[in-house]
């Protein structure tokens, strides 16, 4: 018999306007408690999950006191469990949950249990926004040339997820072609309150991709974990966390003519970095916040993991209730969304007196101080004005190589390569834009940015501008909506003109999908030494990740993404030069294009209209008719296919047995490599195209794949084999073993040898060596990518040892194993003459009963060092994984004893 819920006497109704009630809900006003008053509305929501979910046992009453003291006990870094609303897969980090799942079926069946336990508890949206190769730009056809590619590249990926749709119950996947996992998410996913059964309860959700908060502009706290955590948390695990403490951002004013919100985000996240949010929740709030649209506040939730923070929280408000209206959600759910959200104390109306929250600090922004910018030329929070761009820009080919740096020869910066490019004479200088993006993730969920652009093409066709043949430029939309008011408002038409087609719907160019550059670009940048740039409306540019050959990539808003494409170079001042002449020879200036403000809402009022959200999200989850041809088995069980370079069954449950492995230390581990600050999931984890000298093009190549039919990392997330030879090959790695010299390898200490990394941790591996690695700090920042550590552990690595991680990638280590270890403050590899030549051993206690969280472990080594860490295993929970050797295996026990 079920015991009594511990909070049932404060379970209220809600009524309707017109009789009835919409369902039950337990009520933070009923607990008559003074403190819940200031706490944040982002701790509010954590607290009404552990009152719903509280049993005693995975989330018990003292858990609840935690969240309600917050201002108290969230200095102490406590620990406290969260279950979120629901669970959010996109297909790149979807199929490898989906092979883990299948996997975990295998394993339960193999020890005898019933495996149909196996099935996610909280509702799972999978959105296959399946990431596109942009092979085809230029074309009226390019949607169509492009999905078709994708579909011949990935039909046994979109097959396995159909499969997974109905093999797993509590699954919905939204078909290839929709749109990209987070403008779906927010334009028809996001519930922010949800009626299950007559039960009334805030929308919250964690994410497999980091940008999932770009949902906190909606009011719905979301972020990014590893697909680990997610696995775990859809199959009924609460997540732990550290409470977080809540920066308050105030902000006021109003933003000058002709500032765009990617101008605003860039500033937020220069700010954010400098006043350092990891591990924290960021909470918008002040009488700016009517100037921002649902679509702006978007934009700066979604750059959360670039300024660092868990999430970027912007509370519901009559701003929200508009957009809920204008993207088709019903009346009645609308009335519903505010009466509970009032009712709960969980509503912000700025027509009323506001009361005081508390914060764990404050940061304050005039949004009229904010002025046009760019960021680059390898970090998002490298944030350059505009008016600067052509100083900085000449300041970076002078520095040394480095974030702001490309040491490139005073007597060679002017040079001027000509070339031809199919048959029309083309030159390429140092900053030349070779690609010019508009890309799906942060800025095309925001009107008023993507009609900017196209009054920018408008005014640039008018004038009798042209982007250059050579620039490889394309558009493409977070969703069909955008397509929808691009045609309505008439500016397609401009921006096709420009060269801006749309190439499909998903990620593109910003996760290195940008396709092959013409042959005749890319051997000019090739054998010049050119340092071509790319310009983006994304939210990553780190080393590498774009194209391999753009070693300066800018993110600027999409209509300054016009604006240099028509340029044609990073290298000018858009005060003092001209972008181009007119047809009659006179100068064009930025001023001439640039739309005003009031342009842009004019257009913006006519041509978004809510009978477009409705008719592009009516039929999503019906499909096209090619997804809908797909044939898949009806088995409950997946039948691996061991030819599959697509889907592979990994080792994670190979000879598992009952017993958990228990803790343990690293003995006599040799180091893998050895890194400095901010080594990014970029640098570890596999994304992007294959290179053709990789391990990664040998194992497909032996396995009759042609190099045409590569695909990319991505798209192979789901073959374990593929992506640890892809682990750590990115051709931007720096490791010191090396010396200097950069890319893929390392050293294999016992040989001398330099190998791929891969090949070294073979090496390692069969002579029974463990590996460890070295780092600086901010180890792991970027993309939550699981792959980043799933990685590592088949590589053989035990242990990371860093000056500091990133949240996420942190959690990650410990989900596969690993061992997260930080050195002390002021000390690194560097200071204490360790070369990463040494042979490392971990001294941890073989029960895990004597591991205590954050506890001090001894390092030493063979050359007769010592020195004391912090072990980062953050609470008890994550010591259980430990000891189980993961998340999984540790789920898998669980459920087997229920």
């Amino acid at each position: 018999m079920a015991a009594e819920h511990p909070f049932k006497e404060i379970l209220t109704a809600l009524p309707k306007p017109g009789g009835g009630e919409f369902g039950k809900f337990y009520s933070l006003p009923a607990l008559n408690d003074p403190r819940i008053e200031k706490l944040p509305y982002s701790i509010r929501i954590l607290l009404e999950s552990a009152i719903r979910n509280c049993d005693n046992f995975q989330v018990k009453k003292e858990d609840v006191e935690k969240i309600i003291d917050w201002e108290n006990s969230a200095p102490k870094q406590v620990e406290i469990p969260f279950k979120p609303a629901r669970v959010l897969l996109q297909d790149f980090t979807g199929v490898p949950a989906v092979v883990d799942l299948a996997c975990m079926r295998d394993a339960m069946n193999k020890l005898g249990s019933d495996s149909n336990k196996i099935n996610p508890l909280v509702p799972v949206d999978l959105v296959i926004d399946h990431s596109v190769q942009v092979d085809v730009t230029r074309s009226e056809n390019a949607v169509k040339a492009n999905m078709e590619l994708e579909f011949q590249r990935n039909k046994e990926r979109f097959a396995f997820l159909k499969w997974g749709s109905s093999a797993f119950h509590n699954m919905l996947v939204v078909p290839p072609g929709s749109g990209i996992v987070h403008q779906v998410n927010l334009e028809y996913l996001g519930r922010v309150v949800f009626n299950t059964n007559g039960m009334l309860y805030p929308d919250s959700v964690v994410g497999t991709d980091s940008h999932t908060t770009m949902i906190d502009g909606l009011g719905v706290a979301g972020w990014g974990v590893g697909g680990i955590e997610a696995e775990a948390a859809m199959l009924g695990q609460p997540m732990s966390m550290v409470l977080p403490g809540v920066v308050g951002f105030k902000l006021s004013g109003k933003l000058h003519n002709g500032v765009t919100a990617t101008d605003l985000v860039l500033t937020v996240t220069q700010m954010l970095r400098k006043h350092g949010v990891v591990g924290k929740f960021v909470e918008f709030h002040g009488d700016g916040m009517g100037e921002l649209s649902l679509a702006d506040r978007a934009t700066i939730a979604n750059m959360s993991p670039e300024y660092g923070a868990t999430m970027g929280f912007f509370p519901v408000d009559h701003v929200t209730l508009q957009y809920l209206k204008l993207t088709g959600r019903s009346d009645e759910t609308v009335a519903m969304v505010e009466g509970y959200l009032r009712a709960n104390k969980m509503f912000v109306d700025y027509n009323e007196p506001q009361q005081e929250r508390v914060y764990s600090s404050y940061l304050e922004l005039n949004l009229a101080d904010v002025e046009p910018c760019i960021s680059g030329p390898k970090r998002p929070h490298d944030r350059v004005p505009l008016k600067e761009m052509k100083a900085d820009w000449h300041s970076c080919l002078d520095n040394k190589v480095g974030f702001k740096g490309f040491a490139v020869p005073k007597e060679t910066q002017e040079k001027v390569v000509k070339f031809s490019f199919h048959g029309q004479p083309a030159e390429l200088k140092h900053g030349s834009v070779v690609i010019a993006a508009i890309t799906s993730c942060t800025n095309t969920s925001n009107p008023s940015v993507m009609l900017g652009a196209g009054l920018v093409a408008k005014k640039a066709c008018e004038l009798g501008l042209q982007v250059k043949p050579w620039v490889k430029t394309s558009l493409a939309p977070g969703s069909g909506v955008v397509t929808k008011y691009l045609l309505q408002s008439g500016l397609q038409k401009y921006l096709n003109e420009q060269g801006f087609h749309i190439v499909g719907y998903g990620c593109t160019t910003c996760i290195g999908n940008s396709g092959d550059l013409d042959e005749s670009v890319a051997s000019t940048i090739t054998d010049n030494d050119i340092v071509a740039a790319a310009v983006l409306s994304g939210n990553r540019n780190f080393e590498g990740r774009v194209h391999p050959l753009t070693r300066a990539n800018y993110l600027a808003s999409p209509p300054l993404v016009v604006a240099y494409a028509l340029a044609g170079t990073v290298d000018i001042d858009f005060d003092k030069e001209p972008i181009g002449t007119t047809k009659d020879g006179k100068s064009v200036y930025f001023k001439d294009i640039w739309p005003t403000t009031e342009e842009i809402a004019e257009v913006v009022q006519s041509s978004v209209l809510p009978d477009m959200f409705k008719s592009t999200y009516e039929a999503i989850t019906k499909g096209n008719p090619t997804w809908n041809q797909l044939s898949v088995p009806a088995s409950k069980l997946y039948s691996w296919d061991p030819n599959s370079t697509y889907i592979h069954e990994p080792p994670y449950f190979k000879d598992m047995t009952m017993d958990p492995p228990g803790a343990h230390g690293v003995k006599d581990a040799y180091c893998l490599l050895n890194f400095g600050d901010s080594i990014t999931t970029d640098h570890i984890s596999p994304a992007g195209s294959i290179h053709k000298d990789s391990p990664t093009a040998k194992y497909l190549l032996e396995r009759g794949v042609e190099r045409r039919d590569f695909n990319s990392y991505g798209s192979r997330r789901g073959n374990d084999e593929v992506m640890a030879r892809g682990t750590f090959a990115n051709i931007r790695l720096v490791n010191k073993l090396l010396n200097g010299e950069v890319g893929p390898k390392t050293v294999h200490v016992p040989t001398g040898e330099k190998l791929s990394v891969f090949d070294a941790a073979m090496k390692y591996k069969s002579a029974g060596h463990g590996t460890i690695i070295l780092a600086g700090a901010e180890y792991g920042s970027g993309s939550s990518r699981d792959w980043a550590a799933k990685g590592p552990m088949l590589l053989g690595v035990k242990a990371v040892i860093a000056k500091s991680f990133e949240r996420i990638h942190r959690s990650n280590l410990v989900g596969m194993g690993i061992i997260p270890l930080c050195f002390k403050a002021g000390e690194d590899a560097d200071s204490l003459g360790l070369t990463g030549h040494e042979r490392f051993s971990i001294d941890l206690p073989s029960k895990i009963s004597e591991i205590r969280p954050g506890q001090d472990v001894t390092v030493t080594t063979d050359s007769g060092k010592s020195f004391t860490c912090t072990v980062r295993f953050d609470t008890e929970v994550e010591l259980a994984y430990f000891d189980h050797g993961g998340i999984l295996p540790f789920v898998i026990r669980n459920l087997i004893k229920q």
